[in-house]
């Protein structure tokens, strides 16, 4: 047995009603029933905490990856660091006369690092990948 139902009348503008028509025609069911299914979660008084708890956890997710990608972004930094440091007190200074070709070599292997990292980064690939299957197998 069927409950009983109420005819209403209402007026949508055009673009809200193709979106409506759009919509019905690609899930195969009646407009009334996409309206009516909309007007009762709009109406049901737990709809807006239905909605803060959907969105409470979306955010709590982002929350995780972003706090995750800000721990991996600080160990990358202190691992440069630490390699900067440890580089500048065990590489002695050069003397004048080779320090022009030290800095020509230095420029060409940057350059040469910069397009192996850009290589590296087309690819997708990057070293913690490659760390992570070394100790998974």
């Amino acid at each position: 047995m069927t409950a009983m139902r109420i005819k209403h009348t209402i007026r949508l503008p055009p673009d809200l009603s193709a979106k409506l028509a759009d919509y019905a025609a690609r899930k195969k069911v009646p407009q009334a029933l996409i309206v009516e299914t909309a007007l009762a979660s709009f109406l049901s008084p737990d709809g807006p905490e239905r909605l803060e708890a959907a969105l409470a956890r979306r955010l709590d997710r982002m929350t995780r990856q972003l706090e995750r990608m800000e721990r991996r972004v600080t160990i990358s930094n202190e691992s440069l660091a630490v390699f900067v440091r440890f580089w500048l007190t065990s590489t002695p200074p050069l003397p004048d006369a080779a320090l022009a070709a030290a800095q020509s070599k230095g420029r060409e292997r940057y350059d040469g690092f910069i397009e192996a990292v850009g290589r590296r980064l087309a690819r997708g690939k990057t070293l913690d990948d490659e760390v992570r299957a070394d100790l998974e197998s």
